[in-house]
């Protein structure tokens, strides 16, 4: 209820709680319109999304496989950042499953594509409950969400994406071969996903710490000392998901990682410099 009672400070003093649930309808029909147009123009252009796009990843020809390639040679390291192209076949084992999963390609593309629409839809619907001074310390919030999100998403398409699959598409239990990976295309399409917006929500990290450090939970300090297992963590996942047990390929996944974690650091200790100088003033 603090929300609404924000809310009755400003100059919507005269909305009831059911005008602010009629408010917050509007904001998540705009957002689920938004979402579905989005899907419905993607859905129309399945083909060549599906072609071009959700298979790029597993095909020998994507553009990460031939940077990282051409990069491996301009450093002369060889063939080191050269990975072997998938050899993987996709079934779908019911009869609708292939109109399914277009659905559901579209549906993921809508989101992705409409966020910048649908958090604007959602700042739009808080900002109102937010005090001047909070809302001088979120300027620009909606370009720096979408950004990050955008560029996390990046991260996990181009660079995360071939890394995974290549890896477990390659990868053999036994020494026979006995056993053949022969994946649906939904269980793609899902890892896929899973990889695309989980980065993009990891990758607001940034965000995320300077809004706690903002309300006083977290420090730089307390980031700073937890630094040494953070690296720990990331060099473990990259690792993991790199095929080649090269050092070459575990850090091409682990600088970008690292690097926003130390970003994170440099945002948190901006915010509390920036939240030590108002209460100053306000002592002042």
């Amino acid at each position: 209820m603090a929300l609404f009672d924000r809310f009755s400070n400003s100059d919507n003093s005269e909305m009831t709680f059911i005008d602010h649930l009629e408010v917050l309808r509007g904001t998540i029909v705009r957002s689920l319109s938004a979402v579905l147009i989005a899907s419905l123009i993607l859905f129309l252009y399945r083909d060549w999304i599906m072609d071009n796009v959700i298979t790029g990843p597993i095909n020998p020809d994507f553009i990460t496989y031939r940077v990282f390639c051409q990069l491996s040679h301009f450093l002369h390291l060889g063939d080191s950042l050269c990975m072997p192209p998938v050899k993987v076949s996709m079934q779908s084992t019911t009869f609708g499953g292939q109109f399914l999963s277009s659905i559901s390609m579209a549906f993921v593309g809508g989101i992705i594509v409409a966020f910048p629409f649908v958090f604007y839809q959602i700042w739009a619907f808080i900002k109102p409950a937010l005090k001047e001074k909070e809302l001088n310390n979120t300027r620009f919030m909606i370009f720096w969400v979408s950004f990050f999100f955008f560029l996390g998403a990046a991260f996990g398409f181009f660079v995360l994406g071939p890394f995974t699959f290549n890896f477990l598409a390659s990868f053999q239990l036994g020494t026979k071969g006995v056993i053949t990976t022969i994946p649906t295309f939904a269980d793609y399409l899902d890892n896929l996903t899973n990889l695309i917006l989980g980065c993009g929500i990891a990758f607001e990290l940034p965000v995320i710490v300077f809004l706690l450090t903002k309300i006083g939970i977290i420090t730089p300090k307390f980031l700073s000392t937890t630094r040494k297992y953070a690296a720990v963590i990331i060099l473990i996942v990259a690792a993991f998901i790199t095929p080649s047990p090269d050092w070459y390929s575990q850090l091409i996944v682990f600088i970008p990682l690292y690097t926003l974690f130390e970003f994170s650091i440099i945002v948190s200790r901006w915010a509390h410099k920036s939240v030590k100088k108002s209460e100053d003033e306000e002592w002042d």
